[in-house]
């Protein structure tokens, strides 16, 4: 990092120069979405808002309910309407009875539509209707306001519909309970009565730094996913509605979140270096000023970044190392990125009387000897 100016004044310094990156990449999807976790940032979007059957990831929902009623030790009993449901299926017998974690991991790994009926009829005391009622009422208290339910499952429904935004707010939603974390990320699994699970996310154990989320496919629908990836100091969501194949899928989707992930990369906005020097009395070189530690963040590759240090001209002796005596603080444009404060790099001792009586009697022949010469 360059600094320029003098110590006291607010100080401007060059840290990243933004550098060229390529827009999105086409996909054939009817709708995208691309956005940073951390902080919300929508990096990218197609038809965001447009209301589309999503399929099985329907199914984040269901689990996001059952956790709000249920405890993972439940045991659930399969009603007859649940083992009666097809298309994807873990064949559930009605009467079986099995935990509530076993009937989530059925959903979410193998996206099993009688496991999500299950959860649904047991929440919803044997009317999965009023399960699906909860589902839209959670939806409206999420700001879901492009997502209706009609299914616990997500198979094609009169009036089931959500967005590409929603279904990226739902992950995100999701993905802070730990339960879901830990099963989405998993390609197998296996739950009671010995059935081996397996995933429907291509993605997962391919590409790199991907922990979910869900997948969905229906006549109406088409191929579509939701996937969440860990990049650089930040974890990227990318949603694809309506692909027309699941190979098309699934190379949607890699595109999205590669370039998503390459959006950003982790730099050292506050290195341990010099920042301002300080001028001290009777004569010692100046202060040198240092941050107290690094500060490491996660920066979009195509913003300038700049540095503002405030440090004072001159110190007062005596100063002890370590002592605070400035700041520096980084900016993408007028946003705050993080700061650290400016420390004296040593001690430096005040001299006693002799020494402070020589100096300036030094100081007073100087200014002498210069007036004569």
């Amino acid at each position: 990092m360059r600094v320029w100016s003098t110590a006291g004044a607010a100080v401007v310094a060059l840290v990243v120069a933004p550098s060229a990156v390529a827009g999105p990449p086409l996909v054939s999807a009817r709708a995208y979405y691309v956005q940073n976790g951390a902080t919300g940032e929508v990096l990218a979007a197609r038809a965001p808002a447009r209301r589309l059957p999503m399929a099985s990831i329907t199914k984040l929902m269901t689990v996001l309910v059952a956790l709000d009623h249920e405890r993972l030790s439940h045991v659930v009993t399969v009603a007859p309407g649940a083992a009666s449901v097809g298309e994807s299926s873990i064949h559930l017998r009605a009467g079986e009875r099995l935990t509530v974690r076993d009937l989530l991991e059925g959903a979410l790994i193998q996206s099993a539509n009688d496991a999500a009926d299950a959860l649904a009829y047991d929440v919803g005391r044997g009317d999965e209707a009023r399960f699906v009622a909860l589902m839209n009422a959670r939806a409206r208290a999420l700001g879901l306001r492009d997502t209706h339910f009609a299914r616990p499952d997500g198979l094609d429904a009169a009036g089931h519909y959500s967005s590409a935004r929603d279904v990226t707010l739902l992950a995100r939603l999701a993905m802070q309970r730990a339960t879901v974390r830990s099963i989405v990320r998993e390609r197998t699994a296996t739950i009671a009565g010995g059935r081996v699970l397996h995933t429907w996310n291509d993605l997962l154990g391919t590409f790199p730094g991907l922990i979910g989320v869900k997948t969905g496919h229906t006549a109406a629908a088409g191929w579509c996913e939701v996937g969440a990836v860990q990049g650089a100091g930040s974890t990227i969501y990318a949603t694809v509605l309506g692909s027309p194949t699941r190979a098309q899928r699934n190379e949607d989707l890699a595109a999205l979140l590669r370039w998503g992930v390459s959006r950003y990369r982790t730099v050292a906005l506050v290195s341990q270096r010099v920042y301002a020097r300080a001028a001290l009395a009777y004569g010692r070189d100046a202060l040198a000023l240092v941050p107290r530690r690094p500060l490491v963040r996660a920066v979009h590759v195509d913003r300038p970044l700049t540095a503002r240090v405030v440090a004072p001209r001159v110190v007062r002796l005596p100063v002890r190392k370590g002592e605070r005596l400035g700041v520096v603080k980084v900016f993408e444009g007028r946003k705050l990125l993080g700061a650290r404060p400016l420390v004296a790099a040593r001690s430096v001792s005040r001299p006693g009387l002799a020494g402070r009586v020589g100096w300036y009697a030094g100081r007073t022949v100087h200014h002498f000897l210069g007036f004569f010469t």
